[in-house]
């Protein structure tokens, strides 16, 4: 399930709000606020009428002395509102399950209670003795029900509760205690007595301990550098990607429309014909779309001049320093709607990472507006409720990381995170790689948006020397790595189902493209600090491949999800807005256009000694090397063909190493040759230093030794009995096209050990392969499949 559509339907009960409704609840005396989300909690059985009695009780085992009971209503944050806390109800105690005879706690059977939304209710029992405690819905609160093909439904009548607590002596008796209720009696142990989670269920989180003095920071500095600028893409599939990402931004949406959100927080005028709005991703996340426009244009204005393309990333930026407040806030929404929606952690993330590309492109107020934004954020009212208080919260901590590491970054940028962010626990699991920590994150709806955190992680230790930060850092990015990535390098969980370890569901909406993207910025950071590692690099290679050119839809758009059997995601034809659904201001446009725009920094890399070889792409560098600027120029068809030939251009003879990537999923050993003599092998998963005194036109050439690699698929939806295959070339994951159904069912009657000595290239079509005996299918990049029906994983074998 997708953002929009989790957002709008499960979080909003189909109610997505607008911008301008109230994002929380009036304060009521300053009661607890429970954090979201809810879980699973208690849910009675739904009414026809708000009159029907339920009641749920407790057994607390034997009888005890009761101080308070606590009830957690569940809720839904944005716009806010509960979801089933009774209208009316009273709470006893017994020893008796049947309560023939109760001491009463709190009645309230005879006045309505509002809605609390997320208040949590203490009803104090001053000491009353018993065993069981039992709450009496006896008026239901009604809940709107979703509309449905445009028609307005009834309501349904609910008794829920997310948590129940029993307090003596301040503790929680209730916890592991197993409940019944007046539906179906003995439930046994439920999600009603859960403890609670670790860092409690209240919204505030205030950590001044957890804040580190920037004189005592040791600041772990990179082996190698990414290049700001100063790589060209020439001829080949990434320069043909590079250009269609500039089509797309150009031909989405207009200047205008991306600042229509700031214009209107400033009481500015908007051109009166604009066109139809997308009620999410536009108007709930207002000010996002500036920043998806301005990640992609940034990225690209660093590798190559585009006069239209600067001028309207000039124009942004303009637009938004003209809306600027005196306090220095930019944001598109009012300041008191930081809370509405995503907008406190993701909204804020995306222009933050749009500006930080917009000044490294060369715009140098983009760095001042965010340097005036963070001096309010980082002082502002808001901070301790914007963790737990903000959906997505965790993500807004990579929007603080980043600007760090700007020209304009300040120490405080990361002290707000240490002290309203961090979560220790946290750090502690993901160090000692507890597979919970990914998949039943506790706070949030757990899937690839938690990588942001571990990027934010990651900028710490960078900052700091702090080796937790890196421990952490380290088991997160194993734990993705080896449960939840798919083949080809899609990210294996995302928001709104269940996804345990290893699960790698095929039918359900995971490979969001959002998720790739953070996770070749968070390897490249580990690339930064290890480049002898090649396995990250390997990893943004996969993603580049298989996953950002895969989801392009040449200049048109950007599609939101990676399927690996069925169709590509084809979102709508339309968005609600009359777009087609792959420009509709989607988080995967957003993160994609980053990526696609940032591909040439992924190429190389900068060594105080010389220069990393990354990626293998028609492409050329300059650096400075030994006081002179050297240039190195790549030539490749790679990856439709394997041979790679590297030409040095110094104006003297420079001493320098150059250091050739051999990658992981090479078939054999790799020989180098200088000037057409072999003077080195590489070894797949490592690099190969040539370490000399390089002249004016000394070339480097090898052949990449790319082979055919068949993986099992052993996730939750494999059908006993028949086994199924991805198949790869190389880096590239292939798709089987042709007879295919449209789930993604194809047999091919060929054993998997037998399948590579079938395969035979496609006249005229490099990375095309077709099947001896078998006519009726073929195989193809998975990033060239369009709308026809496919699958990454054919049933292999005899029937």
């Amino acid at each position: 399930m997708r953002r929009r559509e989790f957002v709008g339907t499960v979080l909003l009960g189909g109610m997505v709000g607008r911008a301008g409704v109230p994002q929380e609840p009036a304060d009521s005396g300053g009661e607890e606020r429970m954090t979201w989300p809810t879980g699973d909690g208690y849910e009675a059985p739904v009414g026809t009428a708000d009159n029907e009695v339920r009641w749920v009780q407790v057994d607390l085992g034997w009888s005890r002395k009761i101080d308070a009971v606590k009830l957690y209503p569940k809720f839904n944050p944005s716009p806010p509102r509960g979801i089933g806390f009774p209208v009316r109800f009273r709470i006893d105690i017994s020893d008796d399950p049947q309560f023939a005879a109760a001491t009463p706690v709190s009645d309230h059977t005879a006045t309505d209670l509002a809605d609390p939304v997320d208040r949590i209710q203490t009803f104090a029992a001053h000491g009353a003795q018993g065993r069981y405690v039992r709450v009496t819905a006896t008026r239901l609160r009604a809940v709107p029900a979703a509309p449905r093909s445009g028609a307005a439904q009834p309501p349904s009548y609910r008794f829920s509760l997310a948590k129940m607590d029993v307090v003596s002596d301040g503790q929680d008796i209730a916890v592991g205690r197993p409940v019944a209720d007046s539906s179906k009696g003995e439930l046994g142990v439920t999600p009603l007595t859960r403890p609670a989670r670790p860092q409690g269920e209240t919204i505030v989180t205030d950590n001044p301990g957890n804040v580190t003095p920037a004189a005592s920071w040791k600041p772990v500095a990179g082996r190698v550098q990414v290049p700001r600028g100063g790589v060209e893409l020439e001829a080949g599939v990434l320069q043909t990607a590079f250009e269609n990402n500039i089509g797309y931004l150009l031909s989405s949406f207009s200047v205008a429309e991306l600042l229509k959100d700031f214009r209107d927080r400033a009481g500015k005028p908007s051109p009166p014909d604009l066109p139809p709005r997308e009620r999410f991703w536009q108007d709930d996340l207002a000010g996002s779309n500036a920043g998806r426009f301005l990640m992609g244009a940034g990225n690209s204005l660093r590798w190559r001049e585009h006069r239209e393309l600067r001028d309207r990333l000039n124009q942004v930026v303009a637009g938004i320093a003209e809306c600027r407040q005196p306090n220095g806030y930019i944001m598109a929404y009012p300041e008191d709607t930081i809370f509405y929606s995503e907008r406190g952690a993701y909204t804020r993330a995306w222009l933050t990472h749009g500006l930080i590309e917009a000044g490294y492109a060369g715009n140098e107020e983009a760095f001042r507006l965010l340097r005036g934004y963070y001096d309010w954020f980082d002082r502002c009212e808001y901070l301790p409720r914007l963790l737990r208080g903000a959906i997505q919260g965790v993500q807004g901590m990579i929007a603080n990381t980043r600007m760090y590491f700007t020209p304009a970054g300040k120490p405080e940028d990361l002290q707000v995170v240490e002290r309203y962010f961090q979560e220790n626990y946290w750090l502690a699991q993901l160090a000692k790689r507890e597979e919970a920590a990914i998949w039943q994150y506790p706070y949030d709806r757990p899937h690839c948006y938690l990588i942001t955190d571990l990027e934010a992680y990651m900028d710490l230790y960078r900052a700091t020397g702090e080796p937790r930060y890196l421990d952490a850092a380290m088991g997160g990015w194993d734990l993705y790595h080896d449960k939840w990535e798919h083949v080809g390098g899609t990210i294996a969980i995302c928001e709104g189902g269940i996804y345990p370890p290893g699960s790698y569901r095929l039918l359900a909406k995971t490979g969001e493209l959002c998720g790739s993207a953070f996770w070749s910025f968070y390897s490249q950071r580990f690339h930064l600090l290890d480049p002898e590692q090649e396995k990250y690099v390997n990893e943004i290679e996969k993603s580049i491949y298989n996953v950002a050119l895969a989801n392009q839809v040449g200049a048109e758009g950007i599609r939101y999800t990676a399927y690996l059997v069925g169709r590509k995601d084809r979102s709508s034809p339309a968005g609600s807005a009359g777009r087609p659904g792959f420009r509709t201001n989607t988080c995967c446009e957003g993160q994609g256009t980053r990526l696609l725009g940032a591909m040439p920094e992924f190429i190389y890399s900068i060594a105080a000694d010389g220069l990393y070889v990354n990626l293998f792409a028609a492409s050329r560098i300059r650096w400075r090397c030994g006081g002179q600027t050297v240039e190195l120029a790549m030539a490749t068809e790679f990856p439709l063909r394997p041979e790679v030939e590297l030409h040095l251009s110094t104006p003297r003879p420079v001493r320098s190493r150059i250091r050739v990537r051999a990658p992981s999923w090479a078939a054999s050993r790799m020989p180098i040759r200088v000037n057409g003599a072999t003077v080195a092998t590489g070894s797949a998963g490592s690099y190969t230093a040539l370490d000399r005194t390089w002249k004016e036109g000394d070339t480097i050439s090898f052949a990449l030794p790319m082979d055919f690699r068949l993986t099992a698929y052993t996730g939750q939806d494999r059908t006993v009995g028949q086994e199924q295959f991805a198949l790869e070339y190389g880096p590239i994951l292939l798709a089987l096209a042709g007879e295919v159904d449209e789930r993604g069912g194809a047999r091919i009657p060929i054993t998997e050990a037998d399948l590579p000595r079938f395969l035979q290239p496609k006249p005229g079509q490099p990375l095309h392969f077709t099947i001896a005996g078998d006519a009726r299918h073929e195989y193809m990049p998975y990033w060239e499949v369009a709308d026809q029906p496919f699958t990454c994983y054919p049933v292999m074998g005899y029937a």
